[in-house]
């Protein structure tokens, strides 16, 4: 793991690096995807999203935690496919952006205030267990991995700032990048080989990953112009260049690959220990 923005920079900002996902969760951070814009950046994410995960049998929809989830981004997206999701969150008002769809899906959200590192479930209760826009703020991030995973009975979906993309660039042009997007903080960057090597030691052995842009999102931003943007894209991708240096990185890993779910003879319990 290396810092993205430069050491000067990142001395200088205050980084939430202990309970970073109550800054994901707020209103200011949410203007960052409001708008054509926004809603194109999110649309790659959930469409990449969406092929990775194995979804199984209808009949049997997953039951799924998205720690520090309380941004909402992929909530939806879970809650439409049938799943019951429970959304973790460092604090209560991480609550605030998905309370709305508890009218819609009373049955099937939940929100539960924990640590990061300390989740209140039961061991392999959940068939995946996502983390977006999470990893890339935390220093301790091998516990992190690690307490995850001890929840996870078969899918784990993290996505990671990688080393090896525009964020090279990064120390040079963060401060152009903090006066367009106002909100950017110091995040940092990750290999695919030491997160997979770390979640092959926690018995996950399987893994697939999808690039989202070639192009820094911030790029996106300033042009302000989602069918530009993705024709932009389309040609990266097209000429190998996002396969080769493209970020975020969705990484899907499995603990086995015959889709076999955990449901445990008590569900009402809620698996919190």
């Amino acid at each position: 793991m290396v810092a993205g923005p430069s050491t000067v920079e990142s001395e200088t900002m205050e980084h939430n690096t202990t309970t970073p996902d109550v800054d994901t969760a707020s209103e200011d951070y949410a203007r960052r995807f409001r708008g054509p814009i926004g809603e194109y950046l999110l649309r790659v994410q959930g469409d990449g999203v969406a092929r990775l995960v194995r979804w199984p049998d209808p009949t049997r929809p997953l039951r799924v935690l998205e720690v520090g989830g309380g941004h909402g981004q992929l909530t939806p997206l879970f809650l439409e496919r049938g799943c019951e999701v429970w959304v973790q969150g460092s604090d209560a008002s991480c609550e605030a952006r998905i309370k709305p769809l508890f009218a819609h899906y009373p049955d099937r959200l939940h929100f539960v205030v924990s640590n990061l590192w300390n989740l209140p479930f039961e061991d392999n209760w959940f068939d995946l267990v996502v983390a977006i826009r999470l990893l890339s703020h935390v220093e301790d991030w091998r516990p992190l991995l690690r307490e995850m995973t001890r929840v996870c009975k078969n899918q784990l979906l993290i996505d990671y700032a990688p080393v090896m993309s525009a964020n090279l660039l990064e120390p040079v042009l963060f401060h152009v990048k903090r006066r367009i997007e106002k909100n950017t903080r110091p995040y940092f960057c990750y290999t695919k080989k030491e997160l997979e090597s770390c979640l092959k030691n926690l018995d996950f052995n399987n893994f697939f990953d999808e690039k989202q842009f070639f192009a820094p999102m911030v790029v996106h931003r300033a042009l302000g112009r989602p069918a530009l943007s993705s024709k932009m894209e389309n040609c990266f991708s097209a000429l190998g260049l996002t396969a080769l240096f493209g970020g975020p990185v969705l990484l899907l890993a499995e603990r086995n690959a015959n889709g076999e779910q955990f449901w445990p003879e008590t569900p009402t319990e809620c698996g919190i220990r």
